[in-house]
């Protein structure tokens, strides 16, 4: 190894986020989280993915926490590390894009309340949709110093996705003035070889460092990171071992493994993780108990490669199909998928797109009648409301879902007006700290009955204690 040029691969740790997110929907409480984050900081990780993507609205909806306070504690117990989220682009973390008042106001406050990296990504591969974020990113970076904006790409197949595409998007998200690029991969849909080509040519057209985040859905998840790696990847995506794999990431103590005595070696230490990993196994096995963690999750379903379908689009497909008892429908509406896809412009499959493609498709199918029934998000697409697609959308379809009806092609944003001072009129009752209006921005009726429960909670305490200061005990 000492004639070798060192190339220390980096690994981003999404135990905190995605792993979780992707095996047990999103339900790991900030009190698990807390008293491993002291041994997760002295691993040496590019970065801890602890924020963004479902958590937020997980965090408000099913734990009874804020999700603002669990950013602050993680970053508290993880002073040297850089920490990371997942952004929707204009639509945050939300399903409607924000008027561009509340992205700089969420921006802002992710990165003054801990976040350091903000993976910026559009369900469409719109860039558009991506500026005001990068923009607000950097604005943030020359006054205080912190924040970094990283694009990502959502990979995805078909006749539109050319080595060519890839390469200009590359160009172009350097243009916008991103600090990195991720390639995220979200169906497992990146074979090895292809990561190989598509590595090297991203790397002959930009000098930003490129991410690839990837799932092990399909199985080849850690083949691919091996060829990413060959190829000149910066960074990979891992999650510590009990909550690797299956609709996860491959392992991070597997991929330090993979690479030590090599140029590539992380220098990790594999004791460090291993006590990381004895920590959540315990957890891991509750969650098992309980069914939290479903087994299907934790296999290899092929199915991904060979319909190009996400394995939560799948398991979303599955279950209304079920409800209509109609599951003997499963292969046509598979058939089907790949149509309506098609016929709006070919979109990578993540959310909200692949939500949007997998219920028309069901749609399609029960009805007998293809787009006899639009849901209103398939209208949406159609107007041009969630952004320009890669390829044109089928005419015909259009004609026959939103006849007559003028459709969207500037940047979808530009129609909205500033709303955060609205907003914050509308919940100024509730208002406890400045991020309150974000949360609730974001999910105005969730966020609300959260901060009712914050208040009977407080007033709880404040009982308890004026029943302590009387000489009562509290019961």
């Amino acid at each position: 190894m000492s004639d070798q040029v060192k190339k220390p691969i980096q690994i981003t740790e999404t135990i905190l986020r995605d792993a979780h997110q992707s095996l047990i929907a999103t339900r790991m409480p900030t009190e698990l989280m807390l008293p491993i984050l002291d041994k997760m900081d002295k691993v040496g990780y590019h970065s801890i993915e602890c924020w963004g993507g479902a958590t937020f609205d997980a965090s408000l909806r099913f734990l009874k926490e804020d999700p603002w306070d669990r950013l602050r504690k993680i970053k508290d117990g993880c002073p040297n590390t850089p920490l990371q989220m997942l952004f929707r682009g204009q639509n945050i973390l939300g399903y409607r894009p924000y008027a561009d008042d509340v992205v700089d106001y969420f921006v802002e406050k992710s990165i003054a309340n801990g976040i350091d990296i903000i993976r910026i990504f559009d369900c469409l591969n719109d860039l558009r949709n991506l500026q005001r974020a990068v923009t607000a990113t950097n604005n943030y970076k020359k006054k205080e110093g912190r924040g970094h904006a990283q694009v990502a790409l959502s990979y995805t197949l078909g006749d539109a996705y050319t080595l060519e595409y890839w390469t200009k998007m590359a160009k172009n998200i350097e243009e916008m003035g991103a600090d990195s690029i991720c390639i995220k991969d979200m169906a497992g849909l990146l074979v090895p070889y292809k990561a190989s080509e598509l590595i090297k040519a991203m790397k002959e057209v930009t000098k930003l460092p490129i991410q690839l985040h990837t799932h092990y859905t399909s199985g080849v998840a850690g083949m691919t990171y091996l060829k990413a790696v060959e190829a000149g990847v910066d960074v990979i995506d891992c999650a510590i071992s009990p909550f690797a794999m299956g609709t996860s990431q491959p392992a991070t103590e597997v991929m330090v493994e993979t690479f030590r005595g090599t140029e590539y070696d992380t220098g990790y230490d594999q004791n460090l993780l291993a006590e990381i990993a004895d920590y959540f196994r315990p957890y891991r096995d509750e969650c098992l108990a309980n069914g939290l963690l479903n087994p299907k999750v934790m296999g290899v379903d092929i199915k991904t490669l060979l319909y190009q379908v996400p394995g939560g689009m799948l398991s979303n497909m599955v279950s209304q199909l079920k409800e209509q008892n109609a599951e003997d429908k499963y292969y046509d509406v598979l058939k089907e998928i790949p149509e309506v896809r098609k016929d709006l412009g070919e979109p990578p499959l993540v959310t909200p797109s692949s939500q949007i493609v997998g219920t028309q498709a069901v749609f399609n199918v029960l009805m007998g009648e293809r787009y006899k029934m639009a849901t209103k998000e398939t209208k949406a697409v159609l107007r041009g409301e969630y952004g320009q697609t890669v390829k044109p959308m089928n005419q015909e379809v259009i004609d026959k879902v939103i006849p007559g009806e003028k459709r969207i092609t500037c940047r979808p944003a530009d129609l909205l007006e500033n709303e955060l001072d609205k907003l914050e009129a509308e919940m100024k009752e509730w208002k406890q700290q400045d991020e309150d209006v974000l949360s609730y921005a974001l999910f105005p009726q969730v966020a609300t009955d959260f901060f009712k429960y914050r208040q009977a909670q407080q007033e709880k305490v404040d009982l308890t204690h004026a029943d302590t200061k009387n000489g009562a005990y509290p019961v």
